[in-house]
């Protein structure tokens, strides 16, 4: 995704999350992060971005407010930090099952359709972790560096049937970042769920298609027409700077005139 790639600096040799260590250790405050979480995805799905407050976090999840905050120091905090459980949950599920497919192009795209649906299904939720995804400033480089490692990890995966090498982790970030551009524009209804849908398929089949399938042959088309044009622009733009007859007429007298 965007922001893991170009500010977080996650890669193929970003660490694992998980062995970060900077989970809660013991199990009771593992239970109590879990309340918080689920508090929050709860009153997000409700009532969105500005329902997420963190007295009304801690109120529900049961917890004291100072210690809310000490788990989550901000409201962006928290929803970017339970938008990377939310994937890292999909990260697990799609581990232990394999999309369907007998290509990296068809099995990616049920991997996208199926985080595209499971985002679309509670636009309430989807809009209140995407805007503090995208409001995430350095205090919450962490999260969103995990957020970014599972949506990548995942859609390469799809690609590889196993642990994904570096191309292939180089072209899910292309995909992320398309998704989560496409994602944007259906929250703020400039798009069609079915335009983030055709979009999606048009980008994994530019990707990964073979040269004879029909988009990346139309692809090569357009490519050989611009390519066509520019050529012939440049023989009128060549064949421009040459003189007329007229004007070298009109040279010759001038050096005749000179001259006399």
């Amino acid at each position: 995704m965007t922001k893991s790639s170009t500010e977080t600096g996650s890669g193929p040799a970003a660490s694992d999350p998980a062995s970060r260590g900077d989970e809660p250790s013991t199990s009771s405050q593992r239970e109590r992060r879990r309340r918080i979480l689920d508090a929050t995805l709860a009153l997000a799905a409700k009532g969105g971005y500005e329902a997420v407050q963190m007295r009304a976090v801690a109120e529900k999840a049961e917890v004291a407010v100072g210690t809310l905050y000490r788990y989550f120091p901000s409201k962006v905090h928290l929803l970017v930090s339970a938008l990377a459980r939310e994937f890292r949950r999909l990260d697990q599920r799609t581990e232990r099952s394999a999309p369907p497919g007998d290509t990296a192009q068809e099995r990616m795209k049920v991997v996208v359709d199926m985080i595209t649906k499971s985002m679309q299904r509670d636009p309430n939720l989807t809009e209140a972790m995407t805007r503090a995804f995208m409001f995430a400033d350095a205090s919450v480089a962490n999260e969103v560096e995990e957020v970014g490692f599972y949506m990548d990890r995942i859609i390469a995966r799809a690609m590889a049937q196993g642990e994904p090498d570096e191309v292939q982790l180089s072209i899910a970030r292309v995909v992320s970042d398309v998704w989560m551009s496409n994602l944007v524009s259906w929250l703020t209804r400039r798009s069609s769920a079915a335009d983030v849908n055709s979009r999606l398929g048009l980008t994994i089949d530019l990707l990964l298609g073979t040269d004879d399938s029909p988009r990346r042959a139309r692809l090569h088309t357009a490519i050989g027409k611009g390519n066509g044009a520019a050529e012939e622009n440049g023989a009128e733009e060549n064949g421009a700077e040459e003189n007329s007859p007229a004007e070298e007429r009109l040279a010759v007298d001038a050096d005749s005139a000179a001259g006399a």
